[in-house]
């Protein structure tokens, strides 16, 4: 029965009701005119021919010749990393043997360095002509180098001398013989005039090793005229700036000019004096030895 209520009659639910009923009533107009027209489409999901509704189909296996050829492809990838790899390692080993061919054509191709060897190494400091009688002029005595060392000598540059040092000897006193000079660096013929000369590269006073010492015995003040004076037992003072250094003579003897032995390095503090021997003829040398005196 067809509600005949008026509108202020019902109730807020009521009326949501009625218009909602309205709504549809309006809508299903639209959608029947829509379909006797043919502009409706067929609802999603509804009706027996719906695809959503249907089944969806099992994935088909795949064939024998598609596992096959992924296997294939499988292999080829493997092949191809560990090939790579093959070739990094290959071409590391090659490297480095051409790097170590390379180096060993260098070292051929340079020859063995050797040695230049110096004035020291061939005869002992000092040596000089004797002085004339009437002028009493002298020089370096040139004859006492081996003929074939001659122009190699005489073509070394003067030796550097260093800068003095505080541990450096300054001074040699010698009681026995009235020694009293200073020491100078360098035992070159300049270096020898000035007093007695220390060779380059021994040790300074109380320090391991030869310390080597030489002065003319009948020019230049004659300091080690008396050298062949001294006997063991006779004492070697040797001054620094701030320290005084005793060495007790052990012994001596006269030697060639080419006995440059004498002044090999010692394994304790020593001392080699030496001078041009006999007086006024200095064909020779006389070298005396003295060690460091222990407390």
């Amino acid at each position: 029965m067809k509600d005949r209520r008026s509108v202020d009659d019902l109730s807020i639910d009521e009326l949501q009701r009625v218009l909602a009923e309205k709504k549809r009533a309006a809508r299903e107009a639209r959608l029947a005119k829509y379909r006797e027209t043919g502009r409706a489409l067929p609802a999603i999901g509804t009706g027996p021919d719906s695809r959503l509704n249907e089944a969806r189909p099992a994935p088909a296996p795949r064939s024998l010749v598609r596992r096959l050829f992924d296997i294939f492809l499988l292999v080829v990838e493997v092949g191809a990393v560990v090939g790579l790899m093959y070739v990094l390692y290959n071409g590391a080993n090659i490297l480095q043997r051409l790097n170590e061919d390379a180096a060993q054509v260098i070292a051929e191709g340079v020859p063995t360095p050797v040695p230049t060897p110096l004035v020291t190494a061939v005869v002992l400091p000092s040596g000089h002509t004797p002085p004339d009688p009437t002028t009493g002029e002298t020089r370096p005595n040139d004859d006492e180098i081996p003929e074939n060392l001659r122009p190699l000598v005489q073509s070394f540059p003067a030796p550097v001398i260093p800068t003095q040092g505080p541990t450096q000897a300054v001074q040699i006193v010698i009681p026995a013989i009235d020694v009293n000079a200073p020491v100078v660096q360098g035992d070159g013929w300049e270096q020898l005039k000035k007093g007695v000369a220390q060779h380059l590269g021994t040790p300074d006073p109380g320090q391991p090793g030869n310390i080597v010492l030489s002065a003319h015995n009948d020019i230049f003040g004659q300091i080690f005229r008396r050298l062949d004076e001294l006997a063991p037992g006779d004492e070697v003072q040797l001054h620094t700036a701030s320290q005084v250094f005793v060495y007790v003579i052990t012994g001596a003897k006269v030697v060639e000019p080419t006995e440059v032995s004498v002044m090999a390095p010692t394994a304790h503090p020593s001392l080699t004096l030496i001078s041009c021997y006999p007086y006024l003829v200095d064909d020779q040398r006389i070298v005396v030895f003295a060690d460091l005196k222990t407390p």
